[in-house]
C-alpha cells in the first residue's frame, strides 16, 4: 500500500497508484512551487545502467552528450526512432557505478527491453529496478534539503536541467523564457525508505502535494513531458526540447539525421504553444481536446489546426493549456478549443466551445538555421 494515499485527504489519481492531490489543489501549488511540499512520484519507472561501457553505451544511442557526464551530474536525453520520432525521455544522473534513467510509467519495460537487445559483446548490465526504487519531487528549498540531508538518505538525485540551455542545444522560444529559476530535483529512494518520507509529511515537518499540483507548474514552465505531450508523431523540435535533451554536434545516434535535417534546413510540422482558457464558464476542456481558429469550433465543417496536451488551473494564471498548433497556425490568431476531446460526443453533438490566446513558445520559423543558397538556373 502507498503510504502517501494514506495521508490526510488523499484523492487518488485514477489508474496510477499515486496522489492527484490532497484536497487543496491550489494551495498545493503554493507549498511545491516554494519547496515546502514533494509529490509522490512513485508510479513512475527507475532503469539502472551499470558496467564500465554504460554512458559510451548510452551516448551512441541517444540525443544528449553522455560521454564525460561526471557523477552526480544531470542531464536528459531522447531515445528516438529511426525517423527522429520520440520514443523514450529519461532523466539521466550517474552515480560513478551506475547510471539512473528515470522515466515516465508504462516506459520503463519498452526501454529495457529495448536496450538489453543493444547490448552486443559490451562491458554493461541493465536493469528495471522500479520495484525496488521510487522517486520524490521538490522544488529547491526546505522541503528539498530535508530530503537530500536526512536520514535514510536517497540513493540518487537528479536536478532538472530545464531552467538554462545545456551545452550542444538550441532554443527557440524569444525572449525570456518561462522556465527561469526552475529549480527541480527528483530524489531515488529506496522503497523501503519510502515510510520514512511519508512519516515527514504526516508529522508537518513538510507537506505534500499532488500530480495535479506538479502538471500546473510545469505547463506554466512549457516543460514537456512525454505521459501527457508526447505522442506517435513527436520530435524534440516541436517542444523546444533541444535545449536540454539534444545535442547538435555530438555526431550520429538513432534519429540524428532528422534532428540535423529538421533543425537546419527545415522546420518542425507542428509547435507547442501555451493557450491562456477563458475561465467564464467555470469548467476547463479535457486533454485531447480540439483546437480551432476563432469561429471554428462551433462549426461542423472546420477543421482543427491542434489539440491540448495537458491541461491545468494554475494558482495564479487560471486556466492554461499546451497545445500542438500547426507550424501554419499565426502566432497572433485568436483560437478556440471545443471543450471534449474528439469522439468524447458519439452523438457529434458540439460541446462547449472556450476561447483560447496563444504565449508562443515554438515559433513558427524555428528551424532552417542554415541559409542555403540556390542555385540560378542554367539559361540555355
Amino acid at each position: 500500500m502507498n503510504l502517501f494515499l494514506e495521508l490526510p485527504g488523499a484523492v487518488a489519481a485514477e489508474g496510477l497508484g499515486v496522489a492527484a492531490h490532497y484536497g487543496e489543489p491550489l494551495p498545493e501549488q503554493r507549498a511545491l512551487e516554494s519547496g515546502r511540499a514533494v509529490v509522490d512520484l512513485s508510479h513512475r519507472g527507475i532503469v539502472a545502467v551499470a558496467g564500465e561501457d554504460r554512458l559510451s553505451w548510452l551516448n551512441s544511442m541517444t540525443s544528449q552528450q553522455l560521454t564525460g557526464l561526471r557523477p552526480g551530474e544531470s542531464t536528459e536525453t531522447l531515445l528516438l526512432d529511426p525517423n527522429g520520432r520520440i520514443e523514450c525521455a529519461m532523466r539521466v544522473v550517474d552515480d560513478g557505478e551506475r547510471c539512473w534513467l528515470l522515466v515516465d510509467e508504462g516506459a520503463a519495460d519498452r526501454l529495457v527491453a529495448f536496450l538489453n537487445r543493444m547490448r552486443f559483446a559490451l562491458r554493461v548490465e541493465v536493469e528495471d529496478v522500479s520495484a525496488g526504487f521510487a522517486a520524490i519531487l521538490a522544488f529547491e528549498g526546505d522541503a528539498a534539503a530535508m530530503l537530500r540531508e536526512g536520514s535514510p538518505a536517497p540513493r540518487a538525485e537528479w536536478r532538472d536541467p530545464w531552467a538554462e540551455v545545456l551545452p550542444g542545444g538550441v532554443q527557440y522560444a524569444r525572449g525570456d523564457h518561462a522556465a527561469s529559476g526552475w529549480s527541480v530535483s527528483q530524489f531515488v529512494f529506496s522503497r523501503e525508505d519510502l515510510p520514512a518520507v511519508a512519516g515527514l509529511v504526516r508529522s508537518g515537518t513538510m507537506r505534500a502535494a499532488g500530480l495535479l499540483a506538479l502538471d500546473a507548474l510545469e505547463v506554466r514552465a512549457w516543460r514537456p513531458a512525454q505521459h501527457g505531450d508526447v505522442d506517435e508523431r513527436a520530435i524534440p523540435h516541436e517542444f523546444d526540447w533541444l535545449r536540454t535533451a539534444v545535442h547538435l554536434t555530438k555526431g550520429c545516434y538513432r534519429g540524428q539525421e532528422t534532428v540535423a535535417k529538421v533543425h537546419n534546413l527545415g522546420h518542425p510540422p507542428r509547435r507547442l504553444t501555451l493557450l491562456h482558457l477563458d475561465g467564464s464558464a467555470g469548467e476547463l476542456p479535457v486533454p485531447g481536446a480540439l483546437v480551432y481558429r476563432d469561429g471554428g469550433a462551433a462549426d461542423p465543417a472546420a477543421r482543427p489546426v491542434g489539440r491540448l496536451t495537458r491541461v491545468a488551473l494554475h494558482y495564479e494564471w487560471g486556466g492554461i493549456a499546451l497545445a500542438l498548433l500547426k507550424r501554419s497556425v499565426p502566432e497572433d490568431a485568436a483560437l478556440e478549443v471545443r471543450g471534449g476531446a474528439e469522439g468524447a460526443d458519439p452523438t457529434g453533438a458540439i460541446t462547449e466551445v472556450i476561447a483560447a490566446a496563444q504565449e508562443v513558445v515554438v515559433p513558427g520559423d524555428a528551424g532552417a538555421t542554415r541559409n542555403v543558397p540556390r542555385l540560378k538556373r542554367l539559361l540555355n
